[in-house]
C-alpha cells in the first residue's frame, strides 16, 4: 500500500492553529451580526414607539364610534423620515379606522405593553410596533411600521466597527503564528542540514546547538542509531579484514598445490598432490563455514532469536553420538554423563547444536592421544560442560581464548581460531555464560555453559 503524504509539519501546525482561529472569527461574525441588529433595533424602536404613542393621543371615543382626528400636515410631519417609509394603522376591533389596513398584526401578543415584531409590507422588510389600548379607548390598537434602511446602515456600521479590528487581529495573529512556527521548527531544519552535510562514513554524534526539549529525544535517538550503525560497520570492517587475512593463506596453499599437481608427470605423485589439495580445500571450506557462522551469530546483526523449550540433555546426547566416529578415529574416549533424564531450557536448537559441535571439535582436536572427552549435563542450574585432556590453558590466556582467530602458542593442531568465538556469541544470544576452568583431575580443561532457568520451571518453584 502506498503511504499517504501527511504534508509538512509546518502546514499541519498552521492548520491546527489557524483553523480554530478562523472558526472563532466566523462565530464572532455571526454573533456580531445578531448583536448589531439588536442594537440597531433598540436604538430606533424607541422612536417608533414614540410615534405610536403620539398617534394614540389622537384617538377619541364617541357615543357611537371611535374616531381619529390627526390632520394631514401633522401626519406628514410625524411620519416624515429621511431614510425610511413610515406607515400606521389604527384599529378598533377588526376595523381599521385610520392608516394602512395592510399592516399585518402580530402573530401573537402574549405580553402586556408594546409589541415589536418584524414583518413584510408591500414586499419590503419592516419593523412594526403595536400598542394595545389608548387613553381614550382601551380596545383600540395602534400599529406603526417602518422600513429597515437606517437600521441596516447602523447594524453594518456596528459590524464593521467590531469585525474589522478582529479581522485585522486575526491576520496579525496568523502572521505571528507563521513566524512563531517557522522559528519553532528552525532546530529541525538545523538538524536536517546537519544530517545532510554528513559524509556517509561520519557516524559521530550530531551536535545541534540550542535544541528544544521536545526535539532532544529525537536527536538522542538519531545519535543512538548512529552509534549502533558505527558498531555494526566497525564489526563488518573487522570481519572483512579478518576474513581476507584468514583466507589469504589457504588460497595461497591451494594455488601451490595446484601448481605442483600440474607440474607432476608421475601419476602417483600427482595423486598425492591432489590429496593434499583436497585436504586444503576441506580446511578452507571449514574456515568459510565458520566465518559465515560467526557472522550469522553476531549479536549486532541478529535482530531476534526465537527461543523455544527444548531438552538440553537429549540434544547434547544426540550431538555427542554424531562425534563418536571422529573420536574413534583419533582413539579418543568420548563419553556422556547426564544426571537428569530431561533438562529443559529455552533455546534455538540449530544454534545450540552448533555450539556443542564447536566445543566437541575443540576438545577432540586438542586432546592427547588416547585421551578422554566427557560431555556432562546438569539440571540445577541448566549447565553443559565439555572436559578434555588437552594442554592446560594458562590462566592469563583463559579470557583471550574466546577472541577471534586467537590460538595458543605452541599448538600444532589445525584450526581457524573461530570455534570458541562462535560458542561465546551463541551463548550470548541465549543469555548464557561460558567459563573455562582446569579439569577436576588436573589434566586438561573444562568448558562450562550455564543457561538461564526455564520460565515454567521458575513458576513451578514459586507457586502463586
Amino acid at each position: 500500500m502506498r503511504p499517504v503524504d501527511a504534508g509538512t509539519l509546518r502546514a499541519s501546525l498552521l492548520r491546527w492553529l489557524l483553523v480554530p482561529l478562523s472558526i472563532v472569527l466566523l462565530i464572532d461574525v455571526v454573533g456580531s451580526v445578531v448583536v448589531a441588529r439588536k442594537l440597531s433595533d433598540r436604538v430606533y424602536d424607541g422612536e417608533l414607539l414614540e410615534i405610536a404613542r403620539e398617534l394614540a393621543l389622537h384617538v377619541h371615543a364617541g357615543a357611537t364610534r371611535t374616531t381619529f382626528d390627526l390632520e394631514k400636515d401633522a401626519e406628514r410631519t410625524l411620519l416624515l423620515d429621511q431614510y425610511d417609509r413610515v406607515d400606521y394603522a389604527v384599529r378598533a376591533g377588526a376595523d381599521t379606522i385610520a392608516g394602512d389596513a395592510s399592516i399585518p398584526p402580530p402573530v401573537r401578543n402574549a405580553r402586556s405593553g408594546p409589541t415589536f415584531y418584524d414583518a413584510s409590507l408591500d414586499g419590503q422588510s419592516v419593523r412594526i410596533v403595536q400598542i394595545d389600548g389608548t387613553p381614550a379607548d382601551a380596545s383600540v390598537t395602534v400599529a406603526v411600521a417602518e422600513t429597515r434602511v437606517k437600521r441596516h446602515e447602523l447594524a453594518n456600521a456596528i459590524m464593521l466597527g467590531v469585525i474589522l479590528p478582529q479581522l485585522l487581529l486575526i491576520v496579525i495573529a496568523g502572521l505571528a503564528l507563521w513566524a512563531g512556527v517557522a522559528r519553532g521548527l528552525a532546530p529541525l531544519a538545523n538538524l536536517q542540514q546537519a544530517v545532510a552535510a554528513r559524509s556517509h562514513v561520519d557516524l559521530s554524534p550530531i551536535e545541534v546547538p540550542q535544541v528544544p526539549a521536545e526535539v532532544r529525544p529525537l536527536l538522542t535517538s538519531i545519535n543512538d542509531l548512529m552509534a549502533r550503525l558505527s558498531e555494526i560497520l566497525a564489526y563488518q570492517t573487522r570481519f572483512i579484514a579478518d576474513a581476507a587475512h584468514q583466507l589469504r593463506t589457504p588460497v595461497a596453499g591451494l594455488k601451490a598445490h595446484v601448481e605442483v599437481a600440474l607440474r607432476e608427470d608421475d601419476p602417483i605423485k600427482a595423486r598425492q598432490s591432489i590429496a593434499h589439495l583436497y585436504t586444503a580445500v576441506e580446511r578452507m571450506s571449514r574456515l568459510v563455514a565458520q566465518l559465515l557462522s560467526l557472522a550469522r551469530n553476531e549479536p549486532t546483526t541478529v535482530r531476534h532469536v526465537e527461543l523455544a523449550p527444548l531438552d538440553l540433555s537429549k540434544l547434547a546426547f544426540d550431538v555427542t553420538m554424531d562425534w563418536v566416529p571422529e573420536a574413534y578415529r583419533k582413539d579418543i574416549d568420548l563419553g556422556f554423563e547426564g544426571v537428569e533424564p530431561h533438562v529443559t531450557i529455552d533455546g534455538d536448537a540449530p544454534r545450540l547444536t552448533e555450539l556443542i559441535n564447536n566445543l566437541l571439535d575443540n576438545a577432540i582436536r586438542y586432546s592427547r592421544d588416547k585421551g578422554r572427552v566427557t560431555v556432562h549435563v546438569t539440571a540445577q542450574p541448566p549447565r553443559l560442560s565439555v572436559s578434555d585432556d588437552g594442554p592446560l590453558i594458562p590462566v592469563e590466556e583463559r579470557e583471550r581464548i574466546f577472541e577471534r582467530f586467537h590460538r595458543l602458542l605452541g599448538s600444532h593442531a589445525g584450526g581457524s581460531g573461530l570455534g570458541l568465538a562462535i560458542v561465546q556469541e551463541i551463548a550470548k544470544l541465549h543469555g548464557a555464560t561460558i567459563d573455562l576452568v582446569e579439569d577436576a583431575d588436573g589434566l586438561g580443561n573444562t568448558f562450562t555453559v550455564t543457561f538461564p532457568v526455564h520460565r515454567k520451571a521458575v513458576h513451578a518453584n514459586h507457586p502463586a
